[in-house]
């Protein structure tokens, strides 16, 4: 396990990666003790730095959803991380939302459905009822994912493993939700979630299709994962909180001027670029 001053010393570094836009060499490589554990201690410290520069949380992203990639990873669950307020995009029907370039390093886009709750969920013993009824509305959502610890390493070309990615929360950087906009918000009893389907194109071409049934089966039982493993850390998901359930397409590379519309049918379509 790593010692508080090296948690510490990390998570400033993830700190100065997100100011400079200049990702760092993988943690794994240069501490190859490196354990899961360690990757969400030291994400906690650099949100808990972010708080003290006057971030505020406003969720929770759940990562790692489908089994193709916990294979890939190496891993037999998902992984998870903080949303904080300068991270939202708020979306509008019928508009283009613009998104700075500059606010990323190298950003992918995701497509999700988001739970918003209404009321508190915790605890070890959550079930899919219990995420049900505390969510107040599902709402279409982007993610967007970066890399503040570098995606590939420098000199080896070797990907980051799993404990880099839950290090730098989880990958998230951005979240791009319609929840300012009732066309977007929908009962979560009211529609058959496994079978929410979205069409991603960029720049007016079909990149990804997928339906929610690949997280996990259902998106709910992710967020009631979530909430058992929050639960030993004496946390819980908050009433008017945001909870990304993961993604059902593989991330698509955005640079600038990329236009993206993410086509929900029934739920809406976001639309939005990097500019």
């Amino acid at each position: 396990m790593f010692s508080p001053e090296l948690i510490a010393e990390l998570a400033a570094e993830l700190q100065q990666s997100q100011r400079s836009r200049t990702p760092v060499e993988h943690f794994s490589k240069r501490h190859p003790g490196m354990s899961i554990e360690d990757g969400y201690r030291i994400g906690r410290a650099w949100v808990e730095l972010e708080k003290s520069a006057g971030r505020k949380v406003i969720g929770h992203k759940i990562g790692l959803t489908s089994r193709a990639m916990q294979i890939s990873s190496q891993i037999d669950e998902p992984d998870y991380g903080t949303l904080l307020d300068d991270m939202l995009y708020t979306a509008q029907a019928g508009q283009v939302l613009d998104i700075p370039m500059a606010n990323f390093i190298a950003p992918r886009v995701e497509v999700e459905l988001a739970f918003v709750l209404k009321a508190p969920l915790g605890g070890p013993n959550v079930t899919v009822e219990d995420v049900l009824d505390v969510t107040d509305y599902i709402t279409p959502a982007i993610e967007i994912i970066d890399a503040r610890i570098e995606q590939f390493d420098r000199h080896s070309k070797a990907m980051r493993k799993v404990y880099d990615t839950i290090s730098d929360n989880a990958a998230n950087a951005g979240i791009v939700v319609g929840t300012g906009d009732p066309a977007f918000r929908v009962d979560p009893r009211a529609i058959n979630l496994p079978w929410c389907g979205a069409i991603l194109r960029q720049n007016g071409m079909v990149e990804e299709t997928g339906l929610a049934a690949g997280v996990q089966g259902d998106p709910a039982i992710g967020i009631a994962w979530l909430a058992h493993k929050l639960a030993p850390w004496g946390e819980r998901l908050e009433a008017g909180e945001i909870v990304l359930a993961g993604s059902f397409t593989r991330p698509v590379a955005a640079k600038v001027g990329d236009a993206f519309e993410a086509d929900y049918g029934p739920l809406g379509c976001l639309k939005f670029r990097f500019v």
